[in-house]
């Protein structure tokens, strides 16, 4: 059990047994963590189900989807948990109001789901001093005292970068000139930082490689249409655009099919992609995304393994990146499609 559920056991009895002695015999005694998610009180309960709050980024891509309903999953009251929701629209300060407001809910564990690297230490500095762990997942945190979070889960976004980097230099003319247009990410979150670093870096090795546009699509497709198509206005010698997500790539496929070129496998421009959700890795056996590199988004159970160690008394470990693939469109097949998850 807890610690600050014991506390409130045993305030309880101590008021409970107080009552009794001045003859209030007939007065119930108040219930330990009485208080629901929504009020200023606690939000553990009398059942003593393990109470988890997570701020989520938003659901801006179908990565982001599946991450959230893999903790939506996992976190249920038949399993012993109560989950605490929270989109944040992809916004930062909607993310820190939702964690003083777990903090004044008194969750047992915050899982963090940060929209950029920066900006936490104030924060999880007051979830520390409340005695709440915190564990981040998918984006990595940039913060001044690493024991203002428990554990990390979550994926090598640089090793991802220099995958797509290096079926590009297997796959590209190594003397004629390469244009590459680059979608990036959210500026600032962990994915997009070590995405682009490894396309910078990896053209910086390549004399051919011209990087001759870099703009965020916001990991939506919306946005990466709309980058897409501004760059086909601006230039006509495109041979390859480097998305950081699949919901970028599919925006960009539609510019680029509008604007009357073709994409992929035999195509005017190749396609870079990441995440190999079901619907990119659908893309890229139709031969129109040419590689696509995983992101996998299933981070519930990983986070509940912390949980458990964590009630049992053990130190769980401070970072686990997760084992992931990349599926190049002239190997791809049905069967790896069909069995996916997300």
């Amino acid at each position: 059990m807890k610690m600050k559920k014991f506390l409130s056991i045993v305030f309880a009895a101590a008021i409970a047994l107080n009552l009794a002695a001045c003859g209030s015999s007939t007065t119930p005694a108040a219930s330990a963590g009485s208080g629901s998610a929504g009020s200023s009180g606690s939000a553990s309960s009398s059942d003593n189900l393990i109470v988890v709050g997570f701020s989520q980024v938003g659901a801006e891509s179908d990565w982001r989807t599946a991450n959230t309903k893999s903790m939506q999953d996992t976190f249920t009251e038949d399993k012993g948990y109560k989950l605490i929701f929270d989109d944040a629209q992809q916004k930062q300060e909607n993310q820190i109001t939702a964690i003083r407001n777990f903090i004044q809910q008194e969750v047992d564990y915050i899982v963090l789901a940060p929209v950029t690297e920066t900006g936490w230490d104030t924060v999880l500095k007051e979830a520390k001093d409340a005695g709440i762990p915190v564990i981040i997942v998918d984006r990595m945190i940039d913060v001044s005292d690493d024991s203002l979070y428990t554990a990390w889960v979550g994926s090598n976004f640089r090793s991802e970068g220099d995958e797509a980097v290096a079926w590009m230099e297997s796959n590209l003319s190594s003397t004629d000139p390469v244009n590459i247009v680059h979608i990036q990410g959210t500026i600032g979150s962990s994915a997009q930082i070590g995405r682009s670093e490894a396309l910078v870096d990896g053209a910086a090795k390549h004399s051919n490689w011209n990087i001759i546009a870099q703009q965020s699509g916001e990991f939506t497709q919306a946005k990466g249409q709309e980058v897409m198509e501004s760059v086909l206005k601006q230039y006509s010698d495109i041979d390859v655009v480097y998305c950081e997500n699949d919901n970028e790539a599919f925006g960009a496929i539609d510019a680029i099919e509008a604007a009357g070129k073709t994409c992929g496998v035999n195509g005017d421009i190749k396609v870079i992609s990441f995440d190999a959700t079901h619907a990119g890795l659908t893309q890229t056996l139709a031969g129109k995304i040419n590689y696509d590199v995983e992101c996998n988004p299933l981070h519930g159970p990983r986070v509940e393994a912390i949980i458990q160690d964590l009630e049992a008394g053990k130190t769980p470990e401070k970072l686990a990146y997760v084992d992931e693939n990349a599926f190049d469109a002239t190997t791809i097949t049905q069967a790896i499609i069909d069995a996916r998850a997300y």
